[in-house]
């Protein structure tokens, strides 16, 4: 399962070719780079991961919540090339 980033940071990355995703957490860069180029008909140059641990807290009403641990992958495409979902926008 690859579902896109869209925040500030990674729509600005994305003019650049740097598109983000958040990923299943036992998924290799391999594996990213295959559905990637599979979804959107793109070839990929390379991928980076980042794991984020999950999170215990309160909130202000005193109630425990807990958020799950994800995984984020950091495709670059190859030059010249880019996803069109990323490029839409406020009109």
């Amino acid at each position: 399962m690859i579902k896109p980033v869209f925040t500030e940071k990674s729509l600005k990355s994305a003019k650049e070719g740097k598109y983000t995703f958040v990923v299943e957490r036992n998924m290799s860069k391999k594996q990213i780079a295959k559905q990637v180029a599979e979804i959107f008909n793109v070839p990929v140059a390379t991928v980076k991961t980042i794991k984020i641990g999950g999170e215990k807290g309160r909130n202000a009403r005193g109630r425990n919540f807990s958020l799950m641990p994800i995984k984020k992958a950091i495709v670059t495409l190859k030059e010249g090339k880019k996803i069109d979902i990323f490029e839409g926008g406020k009109k």
